[in-house]
């Protein structure tokens, strides 16, 4: 069932979010050659807790830490380790954080040193699809018309859009209906309605769409060993139009970029 959230809910999915938000940027900042994925882990926890928030993702499910960290070939769900990062991987980052009863849920693919330009290049369409995909997230139109977006601008491209994990509602808790695949048919699915608050996440693979699971059961894989990208934003239908309740500016912030790619969405 779709619950569609109050302009009051709204705003407080928006904290919740910003929350999120600010620990990928505290996050960005520490991404370098040498550093583990459990030392991140642990700076994020920390910082949503100072926020007043609780993290997320820790326990639900059993999952065992704080974010998913998802390295290179890893597509999402990658379980913080010891491993020190090395230059040239990418690594794929999803954190989430409930406060106020409401969850914020939200990602960003991080070069580590210089990456491969074929690797660079893939980031660079994916994150830019999500923003195709948000643009059809507006009163009247359908679930199919957002997952058709995102998969003619990725495959367009030549890069495979992974089928079997979509983005979701979200609210009061993570999951919610109605599900948002990255494919699909113009027209078809349930209709946005105002009030509609989703998770958009484009996870696509430099190669094959096909994916595999590791025997920890957590961590996807693509299944030639290629790239994978993973970005997400939090957005609601305000006035008949897509809003950004998350932000890659404390991200961008950190890393030093300039970018306008959110000023349309903005509130």
């Amino acid at each position: 069932m779709i619950k569609l959230k109050s302009p009051e809910e709204i705003e407080l999915m928006r904290i919740s979010a910003q929350i999120v938000s600010k620990t990928l940027g505290v996050i960005a900042s520490e991404i370098k050659p040498g550093v583990t994925t459990l030392h991140l882990d642990k700076i994020a926890e920390e910082h949503i807790r100072d926020l007043g928030a609780i993290p997320g993702f820790l326990g639900m499910y059993d999952f065992p830490n704080t974010l998913c960290i998802s390295p290179n070939a890893q597509v999402v769900h990658g379980i913080p380790n010891d491993t020190p990062l090395e230059n040239g991987d990418i690594l794929s980052v999803d954190c989430g954080a409930l406060i106020n009863n409401f969850y914020g849920d939200h990602a960003y693919t991080f070069e580590v040193g210089d990456i491969a330009p074929e690797t660079k290049k893939l980031l660079q369409v994916t994150k830019e699809s999500l923003y195709v995909g948000i643009r059809e997230f507006k009163v009247g139109n359908r679930v199919g018309d957002v997952g058709y977006a995102i998969q003619k601008y990725c495959e367009d491209h030549g890069y495979g859009v992974v089928r079997e994990l979509v983005g979701h509602g979200l609210g009061k808790t993570m999951h919610e209906d109605p599900q948002m695949p990255n494919y699909g048919k113009r027209g078809r699915g349930k209709k946005f309605k105002e009030g509609l608050v989703v998770a958009i996440e484009p996870m696509i693979n430099l190669g094959t769409h096909k994916i595999q699971q590791l025997r920890d059961g957590w961590t996807i894989l693509t299944q030639d060993r290629q790239p994978s990208a993973h970005f997400e934003h939090d957005i609601a239908i305000v006035d008949g139009k897509p809003q950004l309740l998350s932000t890659f500016d404390y991200v961008y912030e950190a890393l030093g970029i300039t970018s306008t790619e959110e000023d349309e969405f903005r509130k």
